[in-house]
């Protein structure tokens, strides 16, 4: 259950996360072009809408709200810390390869000209970094142990 997590990474992961998520999709989902335009920083992007693109640009957001979705369900609503920990490896897998597509993209210079980035791009790299790294953190420990489940939780069982 979430509430076993340490203070911060439950903060993180039950709030900040799934709030990230609600803003991934809601632009994806209702302004597409704009959310695909904006997913490369000046000189990289191409102003290239088709309906293909646009549908893959919704699905993209259909897959964030899918995300928090599934995050809520695990982290509100299992009694087992070994559930809630290995949801969490999927996502810091997805963490790398989410930073990994996007740093593709946008190139060598492209990714280390941090001055370059705009608010998207921060939040491709920048903000999947700092879950990547939270998530880095818990499972190493540097938060502390994760706390007993709740007595009414050992009951069910």
């Amino acid at each position: 259950m979430a509430s076993q997590l340490p203070a911060f990474p439950r903060l993180v992961f039950t709030v900040l996360e799934p709030i990230s998520l609600l803003a991934g999709w809601l632009p994806a989902a209702f302004s597409p072009a704009w959310f695909m335009g904006e997913q490369l920083p000046g000189s990289l992007r191409i102003e290239h809408n088709t309906n293909h693109s646009l549908v893959v640009t919704r699905q993209l957001g259909n897959c964030y709200l899918l995300a928090f979705l599934v995050g809520v369900a695990v982290l509100y609503s299992t009694n087992e810390i070994k559930v809630v920990r290995n949801y969490l490896v999927a996502l810091w897998i997805a963490d790398i390869t989410h930073v990994f597509t996007t740093a593709l993209a946008l190139g060598y210079e492209g990714t280390v000209q941090v001055r370059g980035w705009n608010p998207m791009t921060w939040g491709n790299i920048g903000a999947t970094m700092f879950l990547f790294l939270t998530r880095s953190a818990y499972f190493s420990g540097l938060f502390g142990p994760d706390l007993p489940a709740p007595k009414d939780a050992k009951k069910e069982r």
